[in-house]
């Protein structure tokens, strides 16, 4: 009886321990200690990881996002346990957006899938250690935190896609010009090839270029290496200059006029895109206008004839 005394507290007893205003206080120290060892598994592991070999043959592995490389301790082992759960046309859609971002070599399907529930999980936390003083968060916070972090890593990968086909197409014809410089003065397609991707500027073309070569040191087909290619950038333009090429030089024809010819077309092509953006740009710039220039310049003009109004007793 006296056990039961002491589980059950009396009406005038006080409040239940756990119920009054220490409770706040031990739900912050227990968030701050499961932080804390988050942080300290996260160090760990990170400092014990190995680093990836490079499979590549001759050439520098392109480098893993910032945030995969970060929540590497904590990614690759919840990729492991989701690889036999993606099905086939996930992985299909996830490999061919990571080949044409670039990102093949470094990220598969699973990882990236990882990451983004890495993501959701960090902006649920943060929602809820964000929203703790104020009372803490609604189900529909946390749902729509969760959801929004889960999106990131998707936009992210669309955008960076979008911004390597504009490289891209903005770089061809540069590259053209070289490769063509370099096969007329003699050389050879592969010898040409390695000369663009030696003297032209640093970016996704050029990282391309060296790939191909890679693969045709490594004893792939020329042919094989460049359609590889085409199909890593998914291009119109990279396609058609592939399959002139890959004709041209199986029929034994000479690759100077095939070359200069595509570089002609890709430039006519970049300043009909320029012409294209240009004409664009005064519909574009339409609704921001009506939205935000045009009432904040009217409230500009009409505030000192209101003002004047009001003075005059006009608009009592």
């Amino acid at each position: 009886m006296s056990a039961l005394a002491v589980i059950i507290p009396s009406p005038g007893a006080g409040p239940v321990a756990g119920t009054g205003p220490d409770s706040s206080l031990t739900l912050a120290v227990l968030c701050l200690a499961g932080a804390v060892a988050l942080g300290l598994a996260w160090l760990v592991g990170f400092l014990s990881a190995r680093p990836i070999v490079n499979h590549l043959v001759d050439g520098p592995r392109p480098r893993l996002p910032l945030f995969w490389r970060l929540g590497a301790p904590l990614i690759d082992p919840l990729a492991a346990h989701l690889a036999p759960w993606l099905s086939a046309a996930t992985r299909f859609r996830l490999v061919e957006q990571l080949r044409r971002a670039g990102l093949d070599v470094v990220l598969g399907p699973e990882r990236f899938v990882a990451g983004r529930l890495l993501a959701a999980g960090l902006g649920g936390g943060f929602a809820v250690v964000l929203a703790h003083p104020f009372g803490g968060p609604s189900l529909l916070l946390v749902a729509a935190s969760v959801a929004l972090a889960g999106l990131l890593p998707r936009t992210w990968l669309g955008d960076l896609i979008r911004r390597r086909e504009r490289a891209v197409l903005r770089e061809l014809p540069f590259y053209l010009d070289v490769i063509t410089l370099a096969v007329e003065a003699g050389l050879n397609l592969a010898a040409a090839l390695a000369q663009a991707a030696d003297k032209g500027p640093p970016g996704a073309l050029r990282e391309e270029f060296e790939r191909v070569l890679r693969d045709v040191r490594a004893g792939r087909p020329r042919a094989d290496a460049l359609r590889a290619m085409a199909e890593r950038l998914a291009q119109p333009a990279v396609g058609s200059l592939i399959s002139c090429l890959i004709v041209a030089e199986q029929q034994g024809g000479a690759l100077g006029p095939v070359l200069r010819a595509q570089a002609e077309q890709r430039r006519t092509e970049r300043f009909q895109r320029a012409e294209k953006l240009a004409m664009e740009a005064p519909v574009k710039m339409l609704a921001p206008l009506l939205l935000f220039i045009f009432p904040c310049t009217f409230a500009v003009l009409l505030f000192p004839v209101a003002a004047r109004m009001l003075m005059e007793g006009w608009l009592k």
